[in-house]
């Protein structure tokens, strides 16, 4: 959900490598509509980054405090997020996203749909998991279509890292799940040998080669079935913290 564009590595990156990120930057301009949702809906959705420890249920209202509560990383346009949170709404949904036009989208989102159980944070997710979120704090995290960076020299600036599991693992709950999704096979091969590297994660599916059915909450984008029908795979991983 999160595939920008962004500038090319410069050459200190080597001397001087740059963490991992949740997102890259790319261009968009910000609709009418979009503009007006920061305005009308703002208040009641978002919630600004803070570099403090900050349990995920008070972001939301006080009688949700007790709903587990999903991360999601990159919701791009926020269609997927809204159906989600429209069909799961005894979950929270804290969404982490950089990109304006599509928080624009789903406050709109959002804001017409009544869904309560959604909150934005416009920062980057990884200092949001690093610096916010304390252990044992999530039910589940979905990475829904990251930046897949083609190109194999830029693999590296991949989302999807053992540093980055790691990172989850920590605050997931016991119980807990990971789910990620991916349009590109290179991608989900890294992902499920990160997902299986990491001890303190079980793959939740039957299947020999480790794919899991889609679930049932996930439902298929407008790209998706273009691809589909054009022959293109979509891989989905779901993996558990016993």
């Amino acid at each position: 959900m999160n595939n920008e564009t962004t500038k090319s590595a410069e050459p200190n990156d080597i001397a001087h490598p740059r963490r991992i990120k949740s997102f890259v930057r790319r261009a968009g301009r910000t609709t009418a509509g979009q503009q007006k949702a920061y305005e009308v809906y703002g208040a009641q959705f978002l919630r600004p980054y803070q570099a403090q420890i900050t349990p995920p249920a008070s972001l939301f209202a006080p009688e949700r405090a007790a709903c587990p509560v999903v991360l999601e990383i990159g919701f791009g346009m926020g269609e997927t997020t809204a159906h989600i949170a429209s069909v799961l709404p005894e979950t929270n949904f804290l969404c982490c996203e950089v990109h304006e036009p599509g928080v624009g989208a789903l406050l709109k989102r959002a804001g017409e749909g009544a869904l309560d159980n959604i909150r934005i944070i416009a920062h980057d997710a990884v200092e949001v998991i690093d610096h916010m979120l304390p252990p044992a704090s999530l039910h589940g995290v979905h990475i829904f279509f990251p930046d897949p960076w083609h190109k194999t020299r830029h693999n590296k600036r991949r989302l999807v890292q053992p540093e980055l599991v790691a990172k989850l693992c920590a605050r997931l709950q016991t119980g807990g799940y990971i789910h990620m999704a991916t349009d590109w096979q290179p991608y989900a091969e890294q992902m499920l040998e990160v997902l299986n590297a990491e001890t303190q994660l079980q793959n939740t599916s039957t299947a020999a080669d480790g794919w899991a059915e889609k679930p049932h909450y996930r439902r298929l984008t407008r790209f998706e079935n273009r691809g589909i029908k054009l022959g293109h795979g979509v891989w989905d991983l779901v993996f558990s913290k016993p």
